[in-house]
């Protein structure tokens, strides 16, 4: 049991440290480039490529030479992630359980309103420096691009990501025949442009289609957690057992053998084996 603790504990922390490298170059990489999307999640990927690196260049030197205080720091890094990717987790869970599209009559793709997701990613969304960098980041991918040579008969018949469907295009209901009587319509109707460059990028629809983006990658994200977890878990276990065989390994005892070794013969101790040479001479 010794051996199989602390060598799966260092093969597993050696593939989990040979794993942290694509992540730290990813975000480094990301750093590097010119494009807005890229830049927003570089510094996740690098705090979590660091992480990674430390606790499991921790875990594998304790693990394969006995190191018993890298074994502990290992450890305690290893309880807080387990706490704070447990409460991510549950946090993921709660934000993501609202939100979700309408269905449009007569249309294959779904509409998504900004009053149905949570308050927490409404006021996420709603911030100012925060939306323009997505909007800059919709737009130099040009996803709306795509309809512009779309028929009305495919607006019909074909299906739109939450992306297309909000920022690409008004709402369905909107009316824009100056003839008829003017009635009370979605605010996203006045925010909509035809300029390639202005679209409906600046309406509550075109936010609720990012939030319906990141809500399915985060719900993902979430599911994987606990598998993530469960793994953590285990690997924590083992990383127990491993510490406990590194302070063994500090004494001159291994692991079973009986330590218990008498310093001085009790005070009767020759009297008794006196009496027991007599009696033996006797008899």
């Amino acid at each position: 049991m010794e051996r199989f603790s602390n060598t799966g504990l260092g093969f597993l922390n050696f593939l989990t440290l040979l794993a942290s490298i694509p992540i730290i170059g990813a975000g480094l990489w990301m750093a590097r480039s010119s494009t807005t999307c890229e830049n927003f999640f570089q510094t996740p990927l690098l705090v979590i490529g660091f992480v990674v690196l430390v606790i499991s260049l921790a875990g594998f030197i304790g693990a394969c030479f006995h190191v018993a205080w890298a074994l502990w720091v290992y450890l305690v890094i290893m309880l807080f992630l387990i706490a704070a990717l447990f409460g991510f987790t549950i946090f993921g869970f709660v934000v993501t359980g609202q939100g979700g599209g309408v269905e449009v009559p007569g249309r294959a793709y779904k509409e998504y309103r900004l009053q149905r997701y949570s308050p927490w990613l409404r006021n996420r969304i709603n911030d100012p420096q925060y939306w323009s960098t997505i909007r800059s980041c919709i737009f130099g991918s040009r996803t709306c691009a795509k309809l512009a040579y779309w028929t009305p008969l495919d607006f019909m018949q074909r299906d739109m990501s939450p992306i297309q469907s909000g920022c690409c295009k008004p709402p369905t209901a909107c009316s824009y025949n100056t003839e008829t009587v003017i009635v009370s319509q979605d605010p996203d109707c006045y925010r909509w442009n035809n300029a390639p460059t202005l679209l409906c990028y600046d309406c509550d629809s075109c936010k609720a289609g990012v939030l319906e983006n990141i809500r399915r990658e985060w719900h993902n994200i979430s599911v994987l957690n606990v598998v993530v977890l469960v793994f953590l878990i285990a690997i924590y276990s083992i990383g127990c057992c491993a510490f406990r065989n590194a302070r063994r390994a500090l004494t001159d005892y291994p692991h079973g053998q009986n330590r218990m070794t008498k310093v001085k013969p009790r005070w009767d101790y020759y009297c008794w084996r006196w009496w027991y040479n007599k009696k033996e001479e006797l008899f």
